[in-house]
């Protein structure tokens, strides 16, 4: 019986090229010259990316260079989390993380209208992905069509792999 996957997960290698890219420009930048503008990456709590600057309008510059990298790299800003702006003495710094996995509410609405649209297929929560089984190839990719249209209704970017025949 065909099935496949829906996910929600952030390509990391692309994150450091862009990452790499973005640190570069703002070591290079004359704008960011004597600002002591930083990009480091997190990995304790959560992983992720710190922007650390003296002002809050040097941070916002240094997020929209960080933003304009991830973009040109095709990593999807729909998954990003924003950190509050946290001041350490003359220092403020915000953090950024990467969604991975679908929460369990958002797949529960995803089985849902999985389930109204009345083809023969079954949908299942399985961790952080969802699993789609049905008989017809066809009914299969008209729940992909379905899921990207959902996309935005979510706020989360759907992936799809382990295709099976």
């Amino acid at each position: 019986m065909p099935s496949f996957d829906i996910v929600n997960k952030v390509n990391e290698q692309e994150v450091d090229n862009a990452f790499q890219q973005a640190r570069k420009e703002i070591d290079q930048r004359y704008d960011f010259k004597g600002t002591e503008t930083a990009l480091e990456k997190v990995t304790a709590p959560e992983k992720g990316l710190k922007i650390r600057s003296t002002t809050e309008q040097r941070l916002e510059a240094a997020r929209g260079v960080l933003m304009e990298k991830l973009a040109k790299r095709g990593v999807p800003l729909r998954g990003l989390k924003y950190g509050k702006l946290e001041q350490s003495g003359k220092h403020l710094s915000q953090t950024i993380t990467f969604v991975q996995g679908i929460e369990s509410e958002k797949a529960k609405v995803i089985v849902k209208s999985i389930k109204d649209s009345k083809l023969k297929v079954q949908a299942a929560i399985q961790g952080d992905s969802v699993r789609v089984s049905g008989k017809s190839r066809d009914d299969l990719q008209a729940i992909i069509q379905l899921a990207r249209g959902k996309q935005d209704e979510l706020g989360v970017d759907l992936m799809f792999e382990n295709f099976r025949d």
